[in-house]
């Protein structure tokens, strides 16, 4: 079994919580609590890379992920 490390983002809003995978191009997915929508992209990625193994496809791996909050006064 390979281990593969992927950065995830999650947004909180008024109807819960958003979390996509930036490296795997339309894997993403919500959840009512931000533990539900770590397990539910946790899912989605597995799905994903199981997809890409079976289809022979390169596993993209990101060395290093940056996030930062701005403020921007307009």
């Amino acid at each position: 079994m390979s281990v593969y490390r992927f950065s995830v983002v999650t947004e909180k809003d008024s109807d819960g919580y958003f979390a996509f995978c930036p490296e795997l191009q339309g894997c993403y997915t919500q959840g009512d609590t931000y533990e539900e929508v770590l397990g539910n992209i946790k899912d989605a990625i597995r799905l994903h890379i199981d997809d890409r193994i079976e289809n022979s496809e390169e596993i993209p791996q990101s060395e290093s992920v940056s996030l930062t909050l701005m403020d921007v006064a307009v």
